[in-house]
């Protein structure tokens, strides 16, 4: 079996062009992950989602803990198995959904005591307890468990929080079970202060991971102050490891965080905004609910080579919206995803020439120029 490996293929300014080994096969970097948090990307199927270019899914440990369970899924042969999925995935380790989902929380050295936002019933989650689950679900990268720091939060509830996520980390190194392919990644915390997120990244390379994520961020700081703890946080992290910036993004999100040197993305915004008839465009993002494209024969993006753009007409596209017909959120989903999969390809091959500085200004011009434009 392949042992898990980052090889580092080429760099442009602080942006690098990568290829992780796992378990399970390679994918390239920088990437973006498809979303399947309860293991399944909403309104497509796995075939669907690899014919866009998409590597690798990242799934809820969280979702699946409650429903169907870790065990039922490693009695019938793992997550890989069970949703049809051959490639690399990855778990969260459901930090994030205990503190912005379940109720009744009481967070403690030990762990979080929770009941559950589907039926109530009462679970405990702990770091040993989230490496067990990731372990049943056979999820080749694995997240630590870790307390996402509320925003806004003063800088002692930032400390307080980070260093429990810290010794948690600890625990989590302690209670992995290492294989061949298989990796835990850390996940540096802080909030927005650069001394916590410097102290936390020293924590984590001083326990040593196989990836190291930023957690914490795109909970409504802004993009502004987003990039600068970037900045202020990236530099500290182990060159020669994967570098994942959680829950992001936006396309100029992520755009941005590529020339801080993040290497790994995922975010629901292209399957949710696909479900409610957003567009993500060359040209910017586009409302297909919206009356002007109620006789356009014209294709959503005429650049995109996805099932939709091919095949089906605005107008169409708008009908089905309009009527309620589910093919609309699936075809709209699709083309999102084959977007962002199209964007990655286009960053991986700008850092490989030594072009990103170029790419970028003619992404952000193209986004700026809009799609009414186009129409009129």
């Amino acid at each position: 079996m392949t042992a898990f490996h980052f090889n580092l293929v080429a760099c442009d300014g602080a942006a690098r062009r990568g290829r992780v080994m796992t378990a399970h096969g390679s994918f390239e970097t920088p990437c973006f992950m498809a979303t399947a948090t309860a293991a399944t990307i909403k309104a497509m199927h796995p075939e669907a989602v690899r014919a866009t270019g998409a590597e690798m899914a990242i799934c809820n440990t969280y979702h699946l803990m409650l429903r169907p369970t870790a065990e039922r899924v490693a009695q019938l042969g793992g997550l890989h198995k069970f949703m049809n999925w051959p490639g690399p995935l990855l778990t969260d380790s459901g930090g994030y959904q205990v503190m912005s989902l379940a109720t009744l929380r009481e967070i403690s050295e030990e762990g979080v005591i929770f009941r559950s936002h589907l039926d109530g019933s009462k679970h405990v989650l702990t770091p040993e307890r989230s490496m067990a689950i990731q372990h049943l679900l056979d999820s080749d990268i694995t997240m630590c468990f870790d307390e996402c720091t509320p925003h806004p939060a003063t800088h002692e509830q930032a400390a307080h929080s980070m260093r429990m996520s810290m010794r948690w980390a600890q625990r989590c190194h302690q209670a992995f079970q290492k294989r061949e392919g298989y990796a835990l990644f850390g996940i540096n915390q802080g909030s927005i202060y650069p001394d916590l997120r410097r102290e936390s990244a020293t924590a984590l390379k001083d326990i040593e991971f196989d990836g190291y994520a930023v957690g914490g961020l795109a909970v409504g700081e802004g993009q502004d102050i987003m990039f600068r703890v970037l900045d202020e946080t990236v530099s500290f992290l182990p060159q020669a490891k994967p570098r994942y910036l959680m829950g992001v993004g936006k396309p100029d999100d992520i755009v941005g965080a590529v020339q801080r040197g993040i290497d790994m993305f995922d975010c629901v915004m292209p399957t949710r905004s696909g479900r409610t008839g957003q567009a993500f465009t060359h040209r910017g993002t586009v409302n297909i609910r919206n009356a002007r494209h109620l006789n356009d024969p014209r294709p959503l993006d005429e650049r995109c080579s996805c099932l939709l753009c091919k095949n089906y007409s605005r107008a169409y596209i708008h009908h089905l919206f309009r009527a309620e017909e589910i093919l609309g959120p699936m075809l709209l989903t699709g083309h999102n995803l084959q977007y962002y999969q199209d964007l990655m390809v286009d960053l991986r091959k700008a850092i490989e020439h030594q072009t990103l500085t170029d790419f970028v200004v003619g992404f952000h011009e193209q986004q700026a120029r809009g799609d009414i434009e186009v129409l009129e």
